[in-house]
This record gives structure tokens, sequence and C-alpha cells, in this order.
């Protein structure tokens, strides 16, 4: 795509500590970001990203007089930066520069992050807690109940395939529209 370029977590922390008027939109769940987020960041959760809520976005921007022409995209890894660029590319006239490595890069080279009281654990996390579960359960239930339980873990083993192969998480977005991973008083620019 002609509008998206890539920055190292090295180098945005760089720009970042020489320029505090960078505009960050940070795709992670209302919860992660809660925990832990770089100041200011702009939050819009990819499960809730569409045309829509970005053109909101940068109106707000527009109104604070905030620069929208190049949008920094933060999440935890770098995978929802990239889904929310495929998401906004036929809506959005804006340069977007996904940080490579998200949260957890940007950490490691040395930005300085404020922490909320919220202790969340990450999305990434979620999905694993939640497939081991079900496997254990199927597995379980497979050899005590009836052997049809057995399915559900061949059915969490194909999910987690599918997931490693497209790179696309159909757990991750169900689990965060759970409440745990919603706001309780996540505020844009705090």
């Amino acid at each position: 795509m002609k509008n998206v370029t890539r920055i190292s977590a090295a180098d945005f922390v760089n720009k970042f500590n020489n320029n505090s008027n960078l505009t960050i939109v940070d795709v992670r769940t209302h919860a992660e970001i809660e925990s832990e987020k770089l100041q200011p960041c702009h939050p819009l959760p990819l499960q809730e990203l569409n045309g829509s809520s970005f053109d909101a976005l940068l109106n707000t921007l527009n109104q604070n007089n905030q620069p929208c022409d190049h949008i920094y995209l933060m999440c935890q890894s770098g995978k929802r930066a990239e889904m929310a660029v495929e998401k906004l590319a036929d809506t959005a006239n804006c340069q977007f520069v996904i940080i490579e490595g998200g949260m957890n890069a940007v950490k490691s080279a040395g930005a300085k992050v404020h922490r909320g009281s919220r202790n969340v654990i990450s999305l990434e996390r979620q999905v694993r807690i939640a497939a081991g579960i079900l496997v254990m359960t199927g597995v379980a239930l497979g050899s005590l109940v009836n052997a049809y339980f057995y399915y559900l873990s061949g059915f969490v083993g194909a999910g987690l395939t599918f997931a490693g192969v497209t790179d696309t998480c159909g757990m991750a977005m169900i689990l965060a529209r759970l409440p745990w991973n919603k706001a309780s008083s996540c505020s844009s620019a705090a």
C-alpha cells in the first residue's frame, strides 16, 4: 500500500523522545491501554475500528490542532496495526506509520511507558490460556464422558493452525469484546 510505512521501535522511540506532538493511535483493547501506554495516545481498539470511527478520531484531532499527516499505529506486537491499515486502506487519506514490534519492542527500546492501576493480561496471553483450557476440557470430557468431546480439542487445534497460517485469530477478536477488555475510564490523551 502506498500510504503505509514502517518504523523500527528504536527509531520511533528516538522520534517520540524528541517530538511530543506525534499522533499515536493505539489499536489494542481499552484494558491493555489502561494497563500501559505511551502518552499521549489515542485509543481506537481494532474491534471498534472502521471508517466512521477513524473519521471521528480525525475530526477530534483536527479540532485540537493535532497533526494528522502521519498516524503512528501502536499495538502489542505489530499484527493488529497491520490489520488496522487493511481495514482503513480505502477510507483514510493519511500516511500510516506502523511501529514494528509494537508496545513490546517500544518498551525494549527504552520508551517511557505510563503504567495504569489496572493489571491486565495481554490479548495474546488470553488466547493461549483459553485455547489451553478448551483443549484440556475436550480431552478430559472425551476420556470421561463421550469420545465426541475430543472434537473440541481438534477444533481448537484447527483454529490455532488457521491462526498461524493466516496470522488472523478469531478467538482474539471474540476475547477482545469481553467485558474485562473494555474501557472502564480510558481517556484519549491521558
